[in-house]
């Protein structure tokens, strides 16, 4: 693989693991536009490790904050400050756990086609922005209860589908039960701190059951690239997201996707 290949993924994977705009459909469209080969699981595995130091640098009080009254809780028997809050990330990951483990076979297998990219890329474009529309935008973070991580967990759980975007699909569920738009996009990014650790390990297996033979030098280019830019891309959405809205981002998701079916298919 050249530099400009591995660059080129490490700053897609940052940049679009964070926005509401579909990683996989900017993955199935490089290989499109530039004619190079899969990267490859080790690139994959750098590029989301770098995505995950992000995460946790830029919300590092709140890792902190949230692991401290956790385990406060845990010896109190009774939530302390934000032990709740702890909670609800490990319930929210619990359903796409669930789902991968059921689903991960058929959904490498048989889902992950330009098509479906294309088509989901699209229709949760527009969901994203009817629950921005639609959405009440009166809540705050700390007034989830559990039914609420529940739905915004098994919302996540279909960001297993190529093309729907973790980050949209969240974000969506947290609109449309009331949450506003910076609530909704920080519990989105705090979730995703478990689900990329879990990515990221079974993207480990894959990559010792194949056994595969590793440059590792130019993999930490990929994991400092990666990281400078998913911490960038979550720093300006946070920033700007009440300002500017969902709407930029789904008239992207349905250029995206038209150009997908055009260009592509």
């Amino acid at each position: 693989m050249t530099e400009l290949h591995l660059l080129t993924i490490a700053l897609v994977q940052g940049l679009t693991e964070f926005l509401p705009i579909s990683s996989s459909g900017h993955l199935v469209l490089i290989p499109y536009l530039t004619q190079w080969p899969d990267q490859g699981i080790a690139v994959d595995v750098a590029a989301h490790l770098g995505t995950l130091i992000a995460v946790c640098t830029y919300f590092w009080r709140d890792v902190h904050t949230l692991s401290v009254d956790a385990l406060h809780s845990f010896q109190r028997r009774h939530f302390v400050g934000d032990g709740f809050l702890a909670l609800a990330i490990v319930a929210g990951t619990i359903p796409v756990g669930l789902f991968g483990l059921a689903a991960y076979d058929f959904i490498s297998g048989q889902l992950r086609t330009t098509e479906v990219i294309a088509t989901t890329t699209i229709v949760f474009g527009a969901l994203l922005w009817w629950a921005d529309r639609r959405g009440r935008q009166t809540r705050e973070i700390r007034t989830l209860n559990l039914r609420d991580v529940l739905l915004v967990g098994c919302a996540q759980a279909l960001a297993l589908v190529p093309g729907t975007s973790r980050s949209g699909i969240t974000i969506t569920a947290g609109l449309a039960l009331g949450l506003t738009r910076e609530a909704a996009t920080r519990f989105s990014f705090l979730l995703s701190i478990p689900v990329i650790v879990l990515a990221s390990g079974v993207a480990v297996l894959d990559l010792v059951e194949q056994s595969v033979s590793v440059d590792w030098g130019p993999m930490f280019g990929v994991v400092a690239l990666s990281a400078l830019s998913a911490f960038a891309c979550i720093h300006f959405f946070l920033n700007f997201v009440n300002r500017i809205g969902m709407l930029p981002f789904v008239l992207y998701r349905f250029v995206l996707g038209a150009v997908l079916i055009v260009f592509v298919l």
